[in-house]
């Protein structure tokens, strides 16, 4: 994606107000450098769709490019499970870490390398959002707990309601307290990391969207997602879906659009964009 030089550079810790999360300190995190790199929105896919989901929506990279039509953004995507190099994150004005189909608890390699990267973005300060397994793997990488949630998979549109602290954010003060959301997910976040700011939550999660520091955002939704990405996912899992007790067709029948989840990652855009002077 990128063309340039190798380096590496070590990482010992990182900070959001008062919490340290610390890493291991012979950690060394290969990198992918170019001086000449723009200052574009970075989208890192998380794995490829599966064949069914592919072949209706594309890639995930294609879902948020999508999403971001009429902003006048460039964007550039690396794929890490198919052992891209991540860019060095001063060369890197602003990154979405997409959905994916693995699990954080696998703890794979090409993963666990990407949660290196977080950190390495976080204590840079540069603009980082991740979404659904993005979500997950942030929290991962900050000190989070991720497992497969106790209730199982959440699927569909539901809503979400903000908590105090969203009144604060730039991306969530004026939001209504609650809105749609298109979700599908078996793992959660179940424990935010030290120092995160919990933003929205339902009776299933009780972290649906965090902040850590002041540039890093995690969403479990998907605000890449159309009604069509939603049904269609939907209509692929129908199987999985009536083995455990869902109606897929009723699933499908209440998805509606979710225009405030769609606004929060153009907002995160707009603030990438600002934060680089772009």
């Amino acid at each position: 994606v990128v063309a340039g030089c190798y380096k590496t550079r070590s990482v010992t810790a990182v900070k959001a107000g008062d919490s340290r999360v610390c890493l291991h300190p012979t950690l060394v995190l290969a990198t992918h450098f170019s001086p000449t790199m723009p200052a574009s929105l970075l989208i890192v896919q998380m794995g490829r769709p599966p064949e069914d989901i592919h072949h209706h929506f594309g890639d995930q990279s294609e879902w948020f490019r999508k999403a971001l039509d009429g902003l006048g953004i460039t964007t550039q995507t690396v794929h890490p499970e198919a052992g891209d190099a991540l860019p060095d994150v001063q060369q890197v004005a602003g990154a979405i870490i997409t959905g994916s189909w693995s699990m954080v608890t696998d703890r794979a390699d090409w993963s666990e390398r990407t949660a290196a990267w977080v950190r390495e973005m976080v204590a840079a300060d540069r603009a980082l959002l991740g979404v659904c397994y993005g979500h997950q793997l942030m929290a991962h990488a900050l000190g989070g707990t991720v497992d497969y949630h106790p209730l199982g998979r959440e699927v569909g549109c539901h809503q979400v309601a903000l908590a105090a602290a969203a009144k604060n954010d730039d991306f969530f003060a004026d939001m209504p307290c609650q809105f749609g959301t298109y979700l599908t997910h078996e793992q959660s976040l179940l424990l935010p990391p030290p120092g995160a700011t919990v933003l929205a939550r339902n009776d299933h999660d009780a972290c649906h969207a965090f902040r850590w520091g002041d540039a890093a955002w995690g969403l479990q939704f998907h605000p890449d997602f159309s009604t069509g990405h939603m049904r269609g996912y939907i209509r692929a899992r129908s199987e999985a879906l009536a083995g455990e007790g869902r109606c897929g067709k009723r699933l499908a029948r209440e998805v509606s659009a979710a225009p405030q989840a769609r606004q929060v990652l153009r907002r995160f855009v707009r603030h990438a964009r600002a934060a680089r002077g772009g």
